[in-house]
């Protein structure tokens, strides 16, 4: 089972940089994600944090897809760090161990569940850089190991409807 989880951490941070560097009318952008704005791509991946507090604690899983800005109703910034500390506090050690769905691949433990998750917000971090017209400085360890993870997780995604062609 994984231990390490900076390269979660790393990217939560990121994600975390390019939010707070949106300006106050940039939020109205759309963004690469079709038919979502940049407040609807910061809604999403704070949604994240949610789904993933309710993984480690057992809660009913949020549906972070559909109306992803109830997830920061007022200055998003904030509701992105309220979630973000919220969901550190439940990465307990047993929590981490908890094993949850991954798909076809069975169940694993959430810590390395979060290892496979970095996708998640590294992908939403160059897409909400390009909405906002901010670099997207993107780390290549974390672009190389995102992009193995992609590789395991895109026909099923796709085959959902949740991914475009690549």
């Amino acid at each position: 089972m994984a231990q390490n989880l900076s390269g979660y951490h790393r990217a939560l941070d990121l994600f975390e940089g390019l939010v707070a560097g949106v300006s106050p009318d940039g939020w109205d952008a759309p963004s690469p994600c079709a038919g979502w704005t940049a407040l609807d791509v910061a809604g999403h991946v704070t949604g994240g944090q949610h789904l993933v507090q309710a993984l480690a604690t057992g809660e009913p899983l949020p549906d972070v897809g559909r109306d992803p800005a109830r997830f920061v109703p007022d200055d998003v910034l904030m509701s992105w760090r309220a979630a973000r500390k919220e969901c550190a506090a439940a990465l307990t050690p047993d929590a981490l161990r908890t094993p949850i769905p991954f798909g076809a691949l069975g169940h694993l433990p959430l810590a390395d569940y979060l290892e496979a998750y970095i996708l998640e917000p590294l992908v939403h971090s160059w897409d909400l850089a390009q909405a906002t017209h901010q670099p997207s400085h993107l780390d290549p360890d974390l672009v190389h190991h995102a992009f193995a993870t992609a590789q395991v997780v895109s026909a099923p995604l796709r085959a959902k409807g949740l991914l475009a062609p690549p």
